[in-house]
């Protein structure tokens, strides 16, 4: 069986001119924890939208933009490694030889800037050469005019700006993460085996969660854990891979 382990996006091409640093190891690094397909995310002043890679093509149009324009969805592909059968290797007891390739990820992928101004956002999808709602978003409306029906999202009327990160904090660690009001955020590490149950972040003002733990002085790896997705804090500019390869971030605790 072949040991496949995710090293880096290989692709990233987006169809718009977007405001979201999207060379940014964070942007990437977010991108990269998208489990599956799923209901579109909001993610700073965007919306990124995923649907299977099972499909042939995928499009997106806008009813603000008069479903004039459509924006083709790209294919999220990533590099891994993989063992070369080597019998050589096997009876002298060698590691194995890896060699690069090149993985579907399983998701088709589009991140929209949207509009100021714009409480909500009305969308069509282009699956496979027809016209048809998010299959994976369940809100929907009937425009009254032409009697379509139109998935549709609420934008927040504006982007919660988390504390500052702040390091230098002594016997303790407040984590801290920036979401729409309302969700359920909480955080797992080496300081908890990475349970990502025990630990629930309160929301201590509109769309800022927070929670301080006392920690003796050491180096401890986090992420926060957010609809079923795996975060790394995009405060935190300290990054560290675990041993499964996956991507944490680092903070000292005095």
């Amino acid at each position: 069986m072949k040991n496949l382990t995710i090293l880096a996006l290989l692709l990233l091409i987006i169809g718009n001119t977007s405001a979201v640093d999207m060379e940014s190891y964070q942007f990437i690094d977010h991108l990269l924890s998208i489990p599956e397909p799923g209901v579109p995310e909001i993610y700073e002043d965007a919306v990124i939208f995923t649907q299977p890679s099972s499909y042939r093509r995928v499009g997106i149009a806008f009813a603000h933009e008069g479903y004039g324009r459509i924006y083709w969805f790209r294919k999220l592909i990533i590099s891994g490694e993989e063992p070369v059968p080597s019998r050589r290797n096997d009876e002298q007891g060698l590691p194995p030889v890896l060699r690069v390739v090149q993985q579907d990820s399983g998701i088709l992928f589009h991140v929209y800037t949207f509009p100021e101004g714009i409480g909500e956002l009305y969308y069509r999808l282009v699956i496979d050469g027809l016209w048809t709602t998010d299959p994976a978003n369940p809100r929907s409306r009937i425009d009254q005019k032409t009697g379509i029906t139109q998935s549709v999202i609420s934008l927040p009327e504006t982007r919660p700006e988390a504390p500052v990160f702040d390091p230098s904090q002594a016997g303790s660690f407040t984590f801290s993460y920036a979401a729409p009001p309302g969700e359920h955020i909480t955080v797992g590490g080496n300081f908890n085996n990475w349970d990502p149950f025990m630990y629930v972040l309160k929301e201590t003002r509109p769309g800022i969660y927070t929670l301080t733990l006392p920690l003796p002085p050491g180096t401890y790896h986090y992420v926060f854990f957010h609809r079923g997705r795996r975060l790394l804090d995009p405060r935190n500019p300290l990054r560290a891979y675990t041993r499964e390869g996956q991507g944490a971030s680092e903070v000292q605790v005095r």
